[in-house]
């Protein structure tokens, strides 16, 4: 539901540039997401400006000069590369006499293209209902009250009514995705029984994370030169020699400024993420913007409480730089980041040799003796499946020999605190 832009569109592109380097977009990356859109392009605007315009954004002399464009040209909606407030929006409708439409419904409307499963479907339409529910403004039409059938409660006006049935829409979605998101949880609990390290695919959108899924899993995942190709997670097993058995998860890109209701939404299907053993954080090497799009990156795996998951840096599409696939290492002598190509596939045997040795250290076996006010700690190490053993003390303690993911008691750390210290009776060691 709410399509915003059809395959036989055709498109006006505005582009602002601000001295603040937070608001500042990337034009080129706006073609690719108008493309990935399916939209044609018949025109651009571009400008720089101090601070956005409070009633037309680019001002009174652009948006006049945007209107003739949009004429000449015959372009039946307008894309900008930034967010518009809903009264921007109107105005410029008013103006140009053709829809508009920002960054971040432009992003909405490829994921509803792109989504496949009932799940993905789900969380689009709650975060385009989300994003929809912050832009229904006053008008002459809304404030009147009208009957109708089924609807409208006494006296609502038109107003009301959208806004009642749109939080319940959003109400009953919310909870589709909750029973959704017991059932995927489910799922994570059976393969940490099942003590299979869980390796999770990040990166930009379009860096070759689907590619490079397919290479390590014989897969045939839907892969493209495109934004978003990939939406709908995909879970397989990977065989790693002389290691055993891994589960390899490909998800969906990152992109600046991801709208915070998708990243909401799509919390379930990150939460592969964040519960994985280790990520792969695919970086399109030959990308002028590499490391502007590395640091968008981190900027969402922090948002999602992802960014203490160790990682293992993939530079991929070495084959339109000319370079050699190698493994570079840190300090401590691990695998920090693999060169290679999986359009080629150079490089993918030293990758597997980097995950060996990188998944081999990724687990700690400590002891810990807890008071038993910390029941709660105790239970979230039994969800885990970090205990192997447990004996009760005199006192009422609790002694715990604990295998984990280094991530794992990371975040344990970070939500109890120094106290956790305290009660470690044997350090963690590898």
């Amino acid at each position: 539901m709410f399509e915003l832009a059809e395959p036989a569109e055709q498109a006006v592109l505005v582009h602002v540039n601000f001295p603040q380097e937070q608001s500042t977009e990337d034009l080129q990356e706006l073609r690719m997401l108008v493309a990935s859109a399916g939209v044609a392009v018949l025109g651009e605007l571009s400008c720089s400006r101090q601070a956005p315009d409070a009633k037309l954004f680019i001002g009174t002399g652009k948006a006049a000069e945007l209107a003739a464009l949009v004429t000449d040209t015959a372009a039946s909606v307008v894309i900008f590369n930034n967010e518009l407030s809903p009264s921007q929006t109107r105005n410029l409708e008013r103006l140009c006499q053709v829809r508009v439409i920002d960054r971040t419904s432009l992003i909405l409307d490829i994921f509803a293209q792109r989504a496949r499963t009932y799940e993905g479907k789900l969380q689009v339409e709650l975060a385009q209902l989300q994003h929809l529910a912050s832009r229904l403004i006053r008008g002459f039409d809304n404030e009147r009250q009208k009957g109708g059938i089924g609807l409208r409660g006494p006296g609502e006006t038109r107003l009301e009514t959208d806004r009642r049935l749109l939080r319940e829409r959003v109400k009953a979605l919310k909870a589709r995705l909750e029973k959704l998101g017991r059932q995927r949880e489910q799922g994570r609990r059976a393969r940490q029984r099942s003590e299979q390290p869980v390796i999770s695919i990040v990166g930009y959108t379009n860096a070759g994370k689907s590619s490079l899924f397919n290479r390590l899993t014989r897969a045939e995942v839907y892969a493209a030169d495109q934004l978003f190709a990939t939406l709908d997670p995909t879970l397989r097993q990977i065989s790693l020699p002389q290691f055993g058995e891994a589960i390899l998860a490909d998800t969906v890109g990152f992109i600046r400024h991801l709208p915070h209701d998708l990243v909401a939404a799509f919390k379930s299907t990150l939460q592969e993420t964040r519960d994985a053993d280790l990520q792969l954080h695919v970086i399109d090497a030959a990308d002028p913007r590499r490391d502007e799009n590395m640091r968008q990156v981190q900027l969402v795996l922090t948002e999602i409480d992802a960014a203490e998951v160790p990682q293992l840096l993939v530079f991929n599409k070495i084959d339109q730089l000319a370079q050699q696939p190698r493994i570079e290492y840190n300090e401590q002598g691990l695998p920090a980041a693999v060169w290679l190509s999986a359009l080629t596939g150079a490089g993918l045997d030293l990758l597997q040799q980097a995950l060996i040795e990188r998944l081999s250290q990724q687990y700690l076996h400590l002891q810990l003796c807890l008071p038993p006010h910390y029941s709660q700690l105790r239970a979230q190490l039994f969800a885990l499946q970090a205990v192997q053993h447990e004996q009760y003390l005199e006192d009422g303690s609790y002694q715990l020999q604990l295998k984990l993911a280094a991530a794992q008691w990371a975040r344990l750390l970070k939500q109890y605190g120094q106290p956790l210290e305290n009660y470690i009776v044997r350090p963690p060691v590898f």
